[in-house]
């Protein structure tokens, strides 16, 4: 049977017909973003603060797409007495997009973080002259760059983030003051506050005491010598001390003059008297 004219383009018709009753299962740009990776190489982001117009981006760049100008200016000296210093200044920053070809040369070299990658690419232009964009487009791209990822929990500190660590704990040891525990020094100087007082004790009594001051004593007067013709009372005896005393049976009379006090004049032997 041979086929009818036309009827292949009434089944494309309905194949058509079919879809566009159809509810869509897809995303697609423009309608839904896509999904980019992290690394994702679209626009080139400027942060303008860590620039210092070392020209290293421009010098580097195989393509020759980074324009770049500034001037000197003459900074005060921060200290009175100190050296002015000069430094650049930038006043343009500009990448033509339409000669870059994305190798990342410029972000690699850069030394003080001034450049990074940004996933925006809606940058398209009528006008190639349109797309070398300047330092105001790039710092808007700046805020489209994510954050980077998070670091290995595994993996070893870095030497300069260890050592910056181990210069900042120390200076922040120097600075703040040993901190006590108030209970602890409590019970310190409660154990402490008897064994004060126990030795403050025994250095008092092992202290020798003063002596009282004493009455000074009056000079004893000469006792007058007695008559030979009287004889010698009791009282006027002259006394020995006991290891001078004669013993028992010992009959001899002791020597007057060893006996007498001092400043007194031996007596006369008395006859009749033993």
């Amino acid at each position: 049977m041979a086929p009818i004219p036309g009827s292949g383009l009434a089944k494309g018709l309905a194949v058509t017909l079919r879809t566009m009753t159809r509810k869509t299962v897809t995303e697609q740009y423009p309608d839904a973003q896509p999904d980019l990776a992290p690394r994702t190489r679209g626009v080139i982001g400027l942060f303008e603060e860590n620039c210092t117009v070392c020209m290293l981006c421009a010098r580097e760049c195989p393509d020759w797409c980074i324009y770049i100008d500034s001037h000197k200016e003459t900074v005060p000296a921060a200290t009175p007495g100190g050296r002015e210093r000069s430094r650049n200044v930038l006043d343009r920053f500009a990448i033509d997009f339409s000669l870059c070809m994305y190798c990342g040369i410029c972000i690699e070299v850069c030394p003080f973080d001034a450049l990074f990658w940004s996933p925006e690419f809606e940058y398209a232009e009528t006008d190639i002259r349109d797309l070398t964009h300047e330092r105001d487009k790039l710092r808007e791209w700046m805020w489209t760059v994510p954050a980077p990822p998070a670091l290995d929990p595994g993996a070893e500190e870095p030497k300069e983030i260890a050592a910056a660590r181990k210069s900042a704990e120390k200076l922040a040891a120097q600075q703040t003051p040993p901190v006590t525990e108030p209970h602890a020094d409590e019970q310190v100087r409660a154990a402490e506050g008897p064994t004060r007082a126990q030795g403050d004790s025994q250095q008092q009594t092992d202290q020798p005491r003063p002596s009282s001051p004493s009455s000074p004593s009056s000079p004893s007067s000469p006792s007058s010598p007695s008559s030979p013709s009287s004889p010698s009372s009791p009282s006027s005896r002259p006394t020995s001390l006991p290891s001078d005393r004669p013993a028992a049976g010992d009959r001899s009379q002791p020597d007057p003059s060893a006996s007498a006090r001092p400043g007194t004049e031996p007596q006369p032997k008395q006859e009749g008297q033993e």
